[in-house]
């Protein structure tokens, strides 16, 4: 029995889709059809109801998903056991990651790097998108991992795993916004920016200043922190930043964290993959990733950069 053929069964019933599981397996839908039915010639048996477009297994199709899962699951050991990476002699492992801004502009390349060194056939897909859209991916079978905002909550097939949240600071133009301490009241009196609209960041900050009765200014909810980082640079604000994020960007360009009596809440993290046959590679991966997280410098409490000397 050709396994390749197995697997090409296995995904579509998983995914619920032969196009997204020829995706998954970087073939042609045409390709995929046709395993399928080499498959189904091998059995004697019919897998997949054609009579509509509405996708449905036959019974046989139930019964041989389950023993589909077995034979992977093999394979896989077979593979561990004999010394393969699962990829094949000359054959790249690839990994599609999916991650939130917020963590491609903290951690996310400093892990990858020792990714790479770890594992020199490593090769990366990287999609870097907002948390509803990478939540929506991973349940499709898009993504083998992804880190957003939010967890993949009931979906079929898809573990979340919580990572520490992300510390949140107010991030201002390091020339303009040089008080030594800000309270709400002068915060109230910027421009802030924050993050798109109904993210968890927007409603915190948003909660935060109804608590305490001021009026705001403006907030501007942006989606990207690229561009978030340029208006402040351009002194059109003060923007709601994690820590992390501030200090690695305050590196190279004129940032500050300020220091405020205002404590935002943390930005939350959680690491979510499909559970399949290949999931324990993913869940190693994903371990090495929380390993290097801990690994870095804990920022509890924002770092606060000092005004530049007036003169």
């Amino acid at each position: 029995m050709n396994l390749r053929f197995v697997e090409a069964f296995h995904w579509a019933a998983s995914l619920r889709s032969v196009t997204r599981a020829a995706e998954k397996l970087h073939i042609t839908q045409s390709a995929l059809s046709s395993r399928i039915a080499s498959l189904e010639e091998e059995l004697g048996v019919v897998l997949l109801d054609r009579r509509d477009k509405q996708f449905r297994l036959t019974v046989a199709g139930q019964r041989f998903q389950t023993l589909a899962q077995r034979l992977l699951e093999v394979q896989r050991q077979v593979k561990e056991e004999m010394g393969g990476t699962g990829g094949g002699a000359g054959r790249p492992v690839v990994l599609r990651i999916g991650a939130i801004e917020s963590v491609v502009h903290s951690w996310l390349t400093g892990w990858l790097q020792e990714m790479r060194a770890a594992n020199p056939d490593f090769e990366l897909e990287l999609t870097v998108e907002t948390s509803p859209v990478l939540v929506d991916q991973v349940r499709r079978g898009a993504q083998d991992l992804v880190f957003a905002a939010i967890p993949a909550a009931d979906a079929g097939g898809v573990r979340t795993r919580a990572m520490a949240p992300m510390p949140m600071g107010f991030v201002g133009r390091a020339d303009l916004h040089t008080k030594r301490r800000y309270g709400l009241s002068d915060l109230a009196g910027h421009d802030l920016l924050t993050f798109q609209r109904g993210s968890q960041p927007h409603q915190a900050l948003l909660q935060m200043f109804q608590e305490s009765g001021l009026p705001l200014r403006r907030v501007h909810a942006i989606s990207s922190i690229s561009a978030m980082v340029q208006l402040v640079e351009g002194g059109f604000g003060i923007a709601t930043l994690p820590v992390a994020v501030a200090e690695q960007l305050a590196k190279r360009l004129s940032l500050r964290v300020l220091r405020s009596d205002a404590e935002l809440v943390p930005l939350p993290l959680h690491a979510s993959y499909r559970e399949d046959p290949s999931s324990q590679l993913t869940e190693s991966v994903l371990d090495s990733a929380l390993d290097y997280v801990a690994r870095q410098r804990p920022s509890g409490k924002p770092r606060m950069t000092s005004p530049p000397a007036r003169r």
